[in-house]
């Protein structure tokens, strides 16, 4: 067993369940779990992966919606030495395929409801399914039934692999970023030792993500607050009706969204200030936000309000824009914000050297929470960590002040209400279409949802097609997020000499997003 003071998850929980065992680890619905229970439950489920083979080492894929199993079986990974591999239930069975092949998942736990996915996606493959016929969750319970309540003999180092979350790369095909136990523990660790509370988490806190656990922010929100001894309100999926109503109900204190799902909470019928009395701090971040909509939400939320800049490679987060600077009169309003401490950050240009005040380049990270790799891809790995630093995919510039001004992705990763699409991977399907002869897809600002896909279509000669045929040949081949709302038929994409596509000459082209 660890010890209660080595930042792990492992150490940590345990650390909980002996001095507040009683106390709300997780609020799921109307069901209450302990750090007692949890921890006894994520031991047995941590037995039960050893007895169904799973080594240390060994990638766990999950399929399926929120809820208390999937963080039982989260922290029972933890325990087991496994790495948590979740897969996007909104992806394509050819998507979920690539993603089990990459991980090379020793075993698969589905919900019943994405089942078929699962069984298009695979021809053979471990499962446990989650749920039984009419009865929720009962496969999960089945599973972990006779298992000992003990603790593992093992006792994993902070730089042990925890968690293998996926996002899109420069191939288009979704790459795994693999996060250490410490991770989840440098970044608070940080702010303590500076005496700074930008972003915090305290045992006291009810504090809920609006995004899911299946994505980077929302495992790493969660680890965090299990870290701080936090109670985590999960939601089965994001409606904005029912964080809202989850908000009120639970008396939430801390809440973490990208822009467009608090614009969604801020338009629910009946939706005050009052309703959110009980926030004490708003942490946003994920997509841009456009100035109106920040304005709303400072008028709209109570308690503080911070943007924080991340990324799944980073870990956790690098600059925060803090509370009292969230003032509309502000010059610094549109930045994400300054350092946090124990982070660095530089601007370099194309050669790598740093740049100096107001001049736009690439951002460059340096931060202990950084991931560990890119799993089996050794060169995207080397491209990304480069002498001590994170190569972001994003370009931006540093005031005189300091501060983070964020202009484009250099990668041109889209991102649409947190959910990160690459253009290569939407193009390439579309390219299937017979009558598409080129394409580039590129994403547009959007006052709800931070970004929206479109796309730049050259046809055959002698072909027709419409946006609406488009859409239709790309259901069921797409994750609907991944669709383009919007289509432009043109003559030729603009190129540069070298032949690459000129995004941004795109962008700024195109027809307002609606």
């Amino acid at each position: 067993m660890a010890h209660a003071s080595e930042p792990t998850i492992v150490a940590r929980i345990a650390e909980h369940a002996r001095t507040r065992p009683g106390h709300a680890a997780i609020v799921f619905e109307d069901t209450v779990v302990s750090w007692d229970r949890l921890h006894r439950d994520s031991n047995r489920a941590a037995h039960a992966l050893r007895a169904h083979g799973v080594t240390r080492g060994a990638r766990v894929a999950y399929i399926g919606r929120e809820s208390h199993h999937y963080y039982t079986l989260a922290v029972a990974c933890a325990k087991a030495g496994a790495v948590l591999v979740p897969c996007n239930w909104r992806l394509t069975p050819g998507e979920v395929q690539h993603i089990l092949r990459d991980s090379a998942a020793a075993v698969l736990f589905a919900e019943a409801e994405f089942m078929p996915v699962v069984a298009r996606a695979v021809e053979e493959f471990d499962v446990v399914e989650v749920d039984a016929p009419g009865q929720r969750y009962a496969g999960f319970t089945a599973w972990l039934a006779g298992r000992p309540e003990t603790d593992l003999e093992f006792a994993p180092s902070t730089d042990e692999p925890v968690a293998q979350m996926y996002t899109s790369g420069t191939t288009g095909l979704p790459k795994g970023v693999v996060l250490a136990h410490r991770t989840f523990f440098t970044f608070i660790d940080n702010m303590r030792r500076a005496g700074v509370d930008w972003i915090d988490w305290r045992p006291e806190d009810r504090s809920l993500s609006a995004f899911p656990g299946l994505h980077a922010g929302g495992y790493a929100w969660f680890m965090h607050c299990l870290n701080a001894g936090a109670t985590s309100v999960v939601l089965q999926t994001f409606v904005a009706e029912d964080a809202v109503r989850a908000i009120e109900r639970h008396a939430v204190t801390t809440l973490w969204a990208a822009p467009a799902m608090l614009q969604m909470m801020l338009v629910e019928p009946g939706v005050t200030r009052d309703t959110f009395r009980s926030l004490r701090k708003t942490v946003y971040g994920g997509s841009p936000i456009h100035r109106e909509l920040l304005l709303q939400c400072m008028e709209g939320f109570s308690g503080e309000l911070v943007q924080a800049y991340a990324a799944a490679e980073t870990g956790s987060f690098i600059t925060c824009l803090r509370a009292e600077e969230h003032r509309p009169e502000n010059p610094k309003l549109a930045s994400a914000g300054r350092l946090c401490p124990g982070n660095e950050l530089r601007i370099v240009d194309e050669d790598g050297n740093t740049l100096g005040p107001n001049e736009p380049g690439r951002i460059c990270v340096r931060t202990p929470a950084e991931f560990v790799e890119y799993w089996h891809r050794p060169d995207e790995t080397a491209r990304m960590k480069r002498d001590g630093w994170l190569y972001m995919g994003d370009s931006g510039y540093l005031d005189e002040d300091g501060y983070l001004f964020l202009r484009d992705r250099i990668n041109d990763t889209i991102i649409v209400a947190g959910q990160n699409i690459y253009p290569v991977e939407v193009e390439d399907v579309i390219r299937t279409h017979p009558a598409v002869d080129d394409v580039a897809v590129f994403g547009v600002p959007h006052p709800r949802w931070g970004e929206v896909v479109r796309a730049a279509v050259v046809t055959r000669a002698g072909e027709t097609l419409s946006g609406r045929d488009l859409m239709k040949f790309l259901r069921g081949k797409l994750a609907g997020f991944k669709i383009p709302i919007g289509y432009d038929f043109v003559e030729s994409l603009p190129r540069n000499p070298t032949g690459k596509v000129l995004r941004r000459v795109l962008r700024a082209e195109a027809a307002p997003a609606r």
